[in-house]
């Protein structure tokens, strides 16, 4: 269970700070873009009011509260889980990750009404238009960690 508070500290924080720096330090909220090292890496604000992709983005204000409470119903199950499911410690720093990123993108939806999405990668010729952040980093990492390196209960008749 520490590995697991510890991981979530710790995405929690990278993403906080990275997008204080990149968004309002660097000025991303006011310029827009930042080529950094472009194509492959772009700065580029983008407030998703929704979810993945921006799907379900633009509803109503109650969409808002249901993605945050979501958020929270998850990151309560996955503490539970931890506490008394994972065992193995790449599965506790998984979930830790999955929760950190859960609750930098809350925190997000409650100071700003969106998540700050800014990092943009491109290549090949391809045309990335989706921006994401450190958070999204650590959820989609933590639940690729869970899917692979979670312990299935074993169930006795």
């Amino acid at each position: 269970m520490r590995l697991t508070l510890i991981s979530a500290a710790i995405w929690f924080f990278i993403d906080q700070i990275s997008k204080w720096l990149v968004v309002h330090w660097a000025g991303l909220a006011e310029r827009g873009a930042i080529d950094v090292f472009p194509p492959f890496l772009t700065f580029r604000m983008g407030w998703n009011t929704g979810i993945n992709f921006g799907l379900f983005s633009g509803g109503p204000e109650t969409t808002r509260w249901v993605l945050i409470g979501i958020a929270v119903a998850i990151t309560v199950w996955l503490l539970w889980w931890a506490r008394t499911g994972l065992t193995r410690p790449i599965a506790l720093i998984s979930a830790g990750a999955v929760i950190g990123g859960a609750l930098g993108n809350t925190v997000d939806r409650l100071i700003y009404g969106a998540v700050a999405d800014f990092l943009n990668m491109s290549c090949c010729g391809i045309d990335n238009p989706f921006a994401f952040n450190i958070a999204d980093i650590g959820i989609f990492a933590g639940a690729f960690g869970l899917l692979f390196f979670a312990e299935p209960k074993k169930i006795t008749p």
